[in-house]
């Protein structure tokens, strides 16, 4: 159980542009995989089937310092950084070769899916928040 992790991977040629950078929303998605695979670290699923709770995004920013390119190969630091009541902060730094690539935050509420397709904030169950808090 944890509250960080380093995924690393490579750049895939569909995530680029024509000039063979990666285009900007991939860091988002990049940060998505490091967080299901943190999920998953700690014995939990983000999107587990038949759940009752959900965990939209309400809050995304990247700060971008040089581009990934095809073929490179790249780590993504993502960090529990915040857990309040109802929501989850991560801050999330992506490298290259030892360099700052891009750092950003994306914070997720829990909420309960109710009939109708309506959620309803709730607080963060106890079982799922201490697997993330640093020991």
């Amino acid at each position: 159980m944890g509250s960080s992790l380093v995924l690393r991977r490579r750049v895939y040629f569909y995530e680029t542009d024509a000039a063979g950078i990666v285009h900007f929303s991939n860091y988002l998605r990049y940060l998505e995989e490091a967080e299901h695979a943190l999920w998953r670290e700690n014995g939990l699923s983000i999107g587990a089937r038949d759940a009752t709770l959900g965990w939209p995004r309400v809050a995304v920013s990247f700060d971008y310092r040089r581009p990934l390119r095809f073929e490179d190969e790249f780590e993504i630091h993502l960090r529990v950084q915040e857990i309040a009541q109802r929501t989850i902060r991560y801050t999330c730094r992506i490298e290259c070769r030892g360099e700052l690539v891009a750092e950003g935050s994306m914070t997720i509420v829990c909420v309960e899916k109710l009939p109708g397709d309506t959620m309803r904030a709730v607080a963060i169950p106890e079982s799922i928040a201490a697997r993330f808090r640093p020991a």
